[in-house]
């Protein structure tokens, strides 16, 4: 199977740990990403790797020429929510423009299966009718983030339809874990972690009454390995079905830590969710997958990465 797998952001958070969850599997994949957000020092040495931007057509083009991967894992993306709100013509350039290239490539080249990461946080929006949301709710995202994902997933559609190619879709919940990044506005338990580890100020946005499904990165890895072995033109969530408000989060990682401030409060966000958990039934019933790290038990292990890191940068 050698070389034969393509990852677009696999020096990200999430890609990283993909690409690690493959080499475990004795499969060296080919990692994709421009370094926006990814690092190389999160990126398996083993990995052949190019430095390049998805919506870079020409050197896109040589890649899928070069390598004619079988499965094309897409993880590449502008991954702010509220960067979106203030530049959705930049988001959609990205993540919906960026997509429809692969695609484009994927069957020009005989992809066999596009394994593509959406959000299931940012898609369903805040007007649901069951909580935990299952993938039975028609998304309704309130952020060019989600409808920038959204939009992906139907493209999807129409390229099984029209040209064959078999898809996956997984819609994460709130992804954690070591190797994310604490200067994003995304992950709030990196971002809480290194302040507190720093003995900084720790913000929180509105009340702190938000609800997430937070979910274990190495959990999303594994689903994406699933969906590549088992999933075929399906839609599922990948989460936990457990809320947690970020008021609990904090006094978790307060914990862990050993921080003795409190938080301070400031504005609500743009396009953030009052509430949002997702049910994992289907992700079960199609591919055998279920979430196996318990928040506490992955928030030690993510505080332990950050002090490492700390530890090291002294």
């Amino acid at each position: 199977m050698a070389d034969n797998i393509l990852v677009t952001g696999g020096a990200g958070f999430i890609g990283s740990h993909v690409v690690n969850a493959l080499i475990e599997k004795n499969i060296m994949p080919i990692v994709v990403d421009n370094l926006s957000s990814g690092k190389i020092e999160n990126l398996d040495p083993r990995a052949l790797f190019y430095q390049q931007d998805i919506t870079d057509d020409e050197m896109m083009e040589k890649i899928f020429m070069l390598h004619k991967p079988k499965y094309v894992f897409h993880l590449a993306a502008q991954i702010s929510v509220s960067n979106s709100v203030k530049d959705p013509i930049e988001d959609a350039r990205i993540n919906i423009i960026g997509s429809l290239k692969l695609l484009e490539f994927s069957v020009k080249y005989g992809v066999e299966k596009f394994i593509f990461s959406s959000t299931g946080g940012a898609i369903y929006g805040d007007d649901v009718s069951e909580i935990p949301t299952s993938e039975n709710e028609f998304p309704k995202p309130i952020s060019p983030y989600g409808i920038a994902k959204f939009s992906v997933e139907n493209y999807l559609r129409f390229y099984n339809y029209q040209h064959g190619l078999k898809y996956a879709v997984l819609r994460y919940a709130n992804v954690y874990g070591p190797r994310q990044d604490p200067h994003g506005e995304a992950g709030v338990v990196a971002i809480f972690s290194e302040r507190m580890l720093k003995d900084d100020e720790v913000i929180i946005f509105g009340d702190g009454e938000n609800i997430r499904d937070y979910v274990y990165v190495t959990d999303v890895a594994s689903a994406n390995l699933l969906a590549m072995e088992k999933l075929e033109n399906e839609v599922v969530n990948i989460c936990t079905g457990v809320g947690t408000s970020v008021n609990e989060l904090f006094a978790a990682l307060k914990k862990s830590t050993g921080y003795s401030k409190e938080p301070i409060h400031a504005d609500p966000r743009p396009g953030d969710l009052r509430k949002s958990i997702l049910s994992w039934e289907k992700a079960k019933n199609l591919m055998g997958w279920k979430p196996s790290v318990r928040l506490n038990d992955g928030l030690v292990k993510t505080v332990e990465f950050f002090r490492n890191k700390l530890e090291t940068a002294q």
